[in-house]
Formats: C-alpha cells, structure tokens, sequence
C-alpha cells in the first residue's frame, strides 16, 4: 500500500449515487470528472476562479485522456484526487496533467493524464493563456520527471505537436 505524495495538490471527494455505474462501482465517466473538478479547484484557489474563465471567454480543452484503473471505488467512499504536471510547455499553452485517484485505505485507485491547451471561446482557436492564468499554471506542483514542451522554430506553441508528447 502507498499513499498520495505530499508533493502534489490534493482533495477529497465522496463518491455519491450519481457517480456509480450499473456495476455498483464509479463509473468510467465519473473518474475524468473528478479530474476535471480539481484542476478548477486549483485554478480558483489559486486566484483564477471559474468566473474569470468566462470573462476572458477562455477554456481547457483536452486533445487526450487516458484512464488507467487499479481498483474499484464504491458508493459513499472517500477518495482523494491529486494534481500535478507531467509537461508544460513555457508559455502554458500546451500541457499534460495527471491526477491520481486513491481510496480512503490509501489505494490507487486509477489514474488520469490529460493532455491539452486553451480554447479561445470566442475565436474557437487554441491560444496561449494570459499572464494571469499562466502564473497559476506555473504554481501547479511538478511531478518527478517533469518534462517542458517545446515548440517549433516559427510554430505557434499553442498549435504545434510536440512529438515527445506522453
């Protein structure tokens, strides 16, 4: 048995009625979402709430999830869902983010790596995010082996794919 790593942005969260699955356990869904509402969590508490997202007309969009399972989470179960980079690129516009899901007993339970960039709501263009923003990308905790994405020369990093990309 191992446990979250301190190193990394943690919550807990119940696993309520609605997130399970017709085989009484959280269903596929239910974990990408989990994932998603930690990375918001991060971003509001540290200063970028869902508010100014709309404001600036500015949201994630994920290129690639990819879900690995360990054990099954049941109904009304705690886990705890952490949240650290894998990749980014300098200037934030492309990144890779894992979360780890872990049971109450201190199980990995599965574990989420996405893969993606900013979407400029209103020109529907991937963007690199602004300053603001990126100051709070560059506060989420790095994994061991992080890795900065690179862009290249005359490409725009908020289009260009990296080939080393997980």
């Amino acid at each position: 048995m191992t446990t979250p790593s301190a190193d990394r942005y943690a919550k807990q969260f119940l696993a309520g009625w609605g997130a399970m699955d017709f085989n009484s356990h959280m269903a596929n869904w239910a974990y990408l979402n989990l994932a998603a509402d930690i990375r918001m969590a991060f971003f509001a508490e540290h200063g970028f709430a869902p508010s100014e997202f709309r404001r600036l007309a500015l949201g994630p969009v994920l290129r690639k999830d990819e879900l690995e399972y360990f054990r099954e989470v049941g109904l009304h179960e705690t886990v705890t869902v952490t949240c650290a980079a894998l990749a980014m690129s300098p200037d934030g516009a492309r990144f890779v983010i894992e979360n780890e899901i872990w049971s109450a007993a201190g199980e990995r339970a599965a574990t989420v790596r996405s893969t993606g960039g900013w979407l400029d709501l209103r020109e529907r263009k991937l963007v690199a995010p602004p300053p603001s923003l990126l100051a709070v990308l560059q506060q989420i905790p790095r994994a061991p082996g992080f890795v900065e994405l690179h862009v290249a020369r005359g490409a725009s990093a908020a289009t260009e794919r990296d080939p080393s990309l997980p």
